[in-house]
This record gives structure tokens, C-alpha cells and sequence, in this order.
């Protein structure tokens, strides 16, 4: 069986900490038998969510650009990394933007797909970002996949990065950890299928009380 993991790159450059940390990852998770794909969105120009309902009835974003495209490749995944660079203690604005849409405005399942995230700075906020970037799992019954330690490098070049051995040793164990996930997910859903998920309730107010 072919299991398939799409790392999102969320910096405008192409060759730079974040994907020095993300090419980490991808070389072992094929190592571990899995598919790795690095797609790189950061240098998109991409607006952000104008809650249209658009995608309420058609599935997906009225706008039509990467998001679109990314989210069918989505769909057939069985694992999703995302990483982004800091910015002001938090990760890439015009990445927070695709990845809000790309959520939001795609209606098939993401229940028990595992996700990770990775992010990259020269010195602090590190860890406020790699924090915001988890709820897009925790809100989608995606399991986390972790590691030896927050899922994080430093450096202000890719060329710095290299230099941070405990930094790629954590994208390697992080990587090794998700294979295991995933593969484990699979096998237990062929025996007695994925665990039942509850929509009935939407707690709202409308009438103030």
C-alpha cells in the first residue's frame, strides 16, 4: 500500500530554512516506505477568507487559485505537514491566509489524516507559531504527530540551519514518528474502520441566553 504525505512550504523562499527543514523531513519519510511531496505556497499571492459561502454549496473557494489545486491533492493524502517561517511571533500572514481557505472552504473528510507542523526563525517565536499552526489539526480530527522536541529549526540562512544538529534530528524523529502514525491508522481502519464522528450539535446563542 502507497502512503502519500504533502509538505507545505508557507515561506516566499523556496530554498530557505523552512524548506531545508521540510526536505529533512521528506527524505525520511521516504526512507520509511511513505510518498513525500514538497509543495511550495509561500510566494503565492493569496487573499484571505471574505466568508462569502461560496463553498458551503460548491465545496470550494470562490476564489480560484493554489488553494483549489492544493486541496484536491489534499484530499487524497494520508498525512500533511505545514511549515512556515516567523514573522513577528507568528508564522507567514499571506500562509495563514491559504491555509484558513484551504480548511475552511474543502468539505471532505480529514478525519484520522495526520498532520505536523514546522517552523523556522533566526532567534525567538518559534513556539507561538508552531501553536497557531496546530489548531488547523486539532479542529479536524487530524492526530498530531510529535517529536524529541518542539518541531522547530533555527537559522538565518538554510546554510544556518545545517549547523543546527538538534534541529534536523527533530525533523527526522518527527518524520519516523509520522510514517509510524500513519501506518498504524491504516492497518487499524482496514480491521474494524475509523472512529465514529458526532455532528449533530452546534452550540449557538442567537437569543442571548
Amino acid at each position: 500500500m502507497t502512503y502519500q504525505v504533502l509538505l507545505l512550504n508557507g515561506s516566499p523562499r523556496k530554498n530557505g530554512c523552512t524548506a531545508r527543514a521540510l526536505e529533512e523531513m521528506a527524505v525520511t519519510l521516504r526512507a520509511e516506505g511513505l510518498e513525500a511531496e514538497i509543495v511550495h505556497v509561500g510566494a503565492e499571492a493569496i487573499r484571505g477568507c471574505v466568508s462569502c459561502g461560496f463553498c458551503r454549496q460548491h465545496g470550494r473557494c470562490v476564489v480560484d487559485d493554489g488553494v483549489n489545486t492544493l486541496a484536491e491533492r489534499f484530499e487524497k493524502a494520508d498525512g500533511l505537514v505545514i511549515g512556515s517561517p516567523v514573522y513577528y511571533g507568528s508564522p507567514n500572514g499571506g500562509f495563514l491566509a491559504f491555509m484558513d481557505r484551504l480548511f475552511y472552504s474543502t468539505h471532505f473528510s480529514k478525519h484520522m489524516k495526520v498532520g505536523a507542523s514546522v517552523v523556522s526563525c533566526r532567534r525567538g517565536g518559534n513556539s507561538a507559531s508552531f501553536d497557531v499552526l496546530n489548531k488547523y489539526f486539532t479542529i479536524s480530527g487530524m492526530p498530531v504527530a510529535s517529536s524529541t522536541y518542539w518541531n522547530q529549526v533555527h537559522g538565518f540562512s538554510a546554510a544556518d540551519v545545517e549547523k543546527d544538529l538538534e534541529g534536523l534530528q527533530t525533523m527526522r524523529n518527527l518524520a519516523r514518528n509520522m510514517a509510524f502514525l500513519i501506518k498504524a491508522i491504516r492497518a487499524q481502519e482496514d480491521k474494524t474502520g475509523l472512529p465514529p464522528v458526532e455532528n449533530g450539535s452546534f452550540t449557538s446563542f442567537p437569543d442571548g441566553k
